[in-house]
């Protein structure tokens, strides 16, 4: 199908390998929290001929096609239409051997026009994941007050002209009302100074950015998942989350630091029971695609990956 076609699953390779010592010549559960087109699940099945597979997408097209895709694996393949936060209540409170969140917008949402994701192409000012659902992109634009959406591109986008942009937004939306993204990306040409556009990449990259995860609560939506997904992951499972913006990968450092010390206090001359690491860092840092991946998809270009695995029982 061309979907598949077009869909290149990101470190894949290095996902497969961080995962395997978890899945590998047992009747593991594996979840996919951001099915999306099911390249990464697809080969987690393939490459595990006795792994469960419970994938997870907000989006009804992005379920609909990975069950087109994955239905050599029918017999053990779940799919439930959720957010991702919501991954407890889709595993039944079981404990399950393998997670992987690969965040941010997906390969058919970028390449739906219809949805508006992309700032290359003249589109609906959507994005919303969760089609038909929810405020839109427009929405955001036409009706958050100047300070609302200088928060929104300074927080979201971490945008240095988000003040000057919020301004031009409510002086040009009092003419028309924004529809579309060639009008924002204009817009946004003009308020971004052609110093900042010649070494800063394209002027409304971090605006759309910020739109996007403001419309889909993404960063609320990570803060709930990750305690969540954690809470869940067995004992010897491991969870590999990919992020593609600094934002989330900070986030994601956070909650694996935050298990993979030990809470004895200080000076104790023994480990106190229950309060030892629950989790063993899989990686130094965050790993990052290498040049020959990013030339082949451009789109592993901003990826950030760290992985885990669970040494202790969760408290």
């Amino acid at each position: 199908m061309a979907e598949r076609a077009r869909h290149v699953p990101v470190l894949l390779d290095r996902v497969l390998g961080l995962l395997a010592p978890a899945l590998a010549d047992r009747d593991a559960v594996f979840v996919d929290c951001t099915l999306g087109l099911g390249g990464h699940s697809e080969a987690v099945l393939r490459a595990h001929p006795r792994v469960r597979l419970i994938g997870l997408d907000r989006d009804p097209q992005a379920i609909e096609l990975s069950r087109r895709r994955l239905a050599p694996f029918a017999d053990r393949v779940e799919f439930v239409q959720v957010t991702y936060d919501r991954i407890a209540e889709a595993v039944g409170g079981a404990k399950v051997d393998g997670i992987l969140m690969d965040l941010g917008v997906s390969s058919l949402q970028l390449d739906a026009e219809e949805r508006g994701f992309a700032y290359s192409r003249d589109s609906p000012l959507d994005m919303r994941m969760s089609a038909g659902t929810g405020p839109t992109a427009a929405d955001v634009l036409n009706t958050y007050s100047a300070d609302d959406l200088t928060r929104v591109l300074r927080d979201y986008g971490e945008e240095r002209f988000a003040r000057k942009i919020a301004a031009a937004v409510v002086r040009e939306r009092a003419k028309e009302p924004f529809t579309t993204s060639g009008r924002l990306v204009e817009l946004l040409y003009a308020a971004v100074p052609a110093a900042t556009r010649r070494t800063g990449g394209h002027p409304a990259k971090r605006t759309f950015q910020a739109l996007r995860i403001e419309v889909n609560q993404e960063l609320e939506s990570l803060r709930r998942a990750l305690p969540a997904a954690l809470s869940v992951l067995a004992v010897g499972g491991r969870i590999v989350v990919e992020s593609y913006q600094s934002l989330e990968d900070r986030m994601v450092k956070r909650a694996f630091a935050d298990l993979a010390v030990s809470r004895t206090p200080p000076g104790l001359p023994v480990e106190l029971p229950g309060h030892g690491p629950q989790l063993k860092l899989l990686t130094r840092g965050a790993e990052v695609a290498s040049e020959q991946e990013v030339e082949e998809n451009p789109r592993a270009a901003p990826v950030r990956l760290r992985a885990a695995e669970r040494i202790g029982e969760a408290t």
